[in-house]
């Protein structure tokens, strides 16, 4: 997943501020894990400034992952809207609420294997993630709806026709130069290890 898409969400207010009562513990817990990834995003990149950068590992728990992700600091795709990963060592497991009408609402298909997306799911995919000599790898292995796997064919034509026109770098296997001087990226077991060179 490259990094460039973490891109801070603006959010406005219209009318008056209102007093909002205090975060509850766990509250308080989720925003200062937010709050630690943003400052680990914001040491990455201004690492990648310095020649050469501190090759000092930086550590992402999950927690601070799918805080951030869920913090609205992030620019999720149109469709989606809710993301939580969990890691294991090579594997990211991800989980995600898509409206899919959403994604398809510009183009029709009478495809029978398209009519699969419509409406919201519970997508789950699973995919072996890692980053070496920067370099991105991701390589998707199981995709389901609502807990039913989809086929791989399904899944490649829906790309085809909605996503790759805009995105032509996504797909089920997928390669691509990462950001900031990442030379390293290592999912472990619940934590995501980056270093940069």
């Amino acid at each position: 997943m490259k990094l460039a898409l973490l891109a801070l969400l603006l959010l406005g207010a219209a009318g008056l501020r209102q007093q909002t009562p205090a975060p509850s513990g766990t509250q308080a817990m989720y925003n200062a894990a937010a709050a630690s990834a943003e400052a680990k995003f914001r040491h990455i990149k201004e690492n990648a400034r310095r020649n050469p950068p501190d090759q000092a590992p930086t550590v992402f728990s999950e927690r601070e992952i799918n805080a951030y992700l869920a913090s609205g600091r992030v620019k999720l795709p149109a469709g989606v809207r809710r993301v939580d990963l969990t890691g294991t060592p090579g594997t990211i497991d991800a989980t995600a609420s898509v409206d899919f009408d959403q994604i398809t609402a510009q183009k029709g298909s009478s495809n029978p294997l398209l009519a699969l997306f419509s409406g919201v799911h519970e997508v789950h995919a699973v995919a072996g993630a890692e980053g070496s000599g920067g370099r991105g790898h991701i390589h998707i292995t199981r995709i389901e709806l609502d807990g039913i796997t989809i086929p791989r064919v399904a899944v490649e034509f829906f790309l085809d026709r909605y996503i790759r026109p805009k995105h032509p770098e996504v797909g089920l296997d997928t390669t691509f130069t990462l950001p900031y001087r990442i030379d390293l990226a290592i999912v472990g077991e619940h934590k995501l290890t980056v270093t940069q060179k």
